[in-house]
């Protein structure tokens, strides 16, 4: 099995930065997390503003945290609020439950991890992580 590691997130990372600097985007923060949501690396571009670092992080917990992609959470935030609302009560305020949090899985479907990107609009901060993501030789799942 490949362990999910720091040179893994640094080629995710830059893949992201380059999807992001192809489509013209705004300064992007990517944070990666490990799949016991403990931060492996992030990294903020020049510009980038003072939240970005924590909404990052937000969209990738959420997504480790529940076992599918943010745009899962966006889903249901909009379907069922109130489970959305407690979900992230739980959580301690640490989701942020729209698009931009990518799971991480591995050959067999595993979760390796989550990618949370923000800088940029939901759908550009997806888009950028599952670039990053693919880039490394993993599965991208956006929920």
């Amino acid at each position: 099995m490949v362990q999910f590691n720091l040179d893994h997130a640094r080629t995710i990372i830059s893949a992201a930065q380059a999807k992001g600097s192809e489509l013209g985007l705004k300064p992007l923060t990517v944070a990666v997390l490990d799949a016991g949501g403990h931060l492996v690396a992030l990294e903020r571009q020049d510009g980038s503003s003072i939240l970005r670092p924590q909404i990052a992080m937000g969209k990738a917990y959420g997504a480790v945290a529940v076992g599918a992609g943010s745009r899962w959470l966006n889903d249901n935030a909009q379907s069922r609020p109130h489970f959305v609302q407690a979900l992230n009560g739980v959580a301690g305020g640490g989701i942020v439950p729209v698009p931009g949090g990518v799971l991480v899985r591995n050959t067999d479907g595993e979760i390796l991890g989550a990618v949370g990107i923000t800088g940029d609009t939901s759908e550009n901060d997806e888009a950028s992580a599952i670039a990053g993501i693919e880039a490394a030789g993993f599965t991208a799942d956006a929920g």
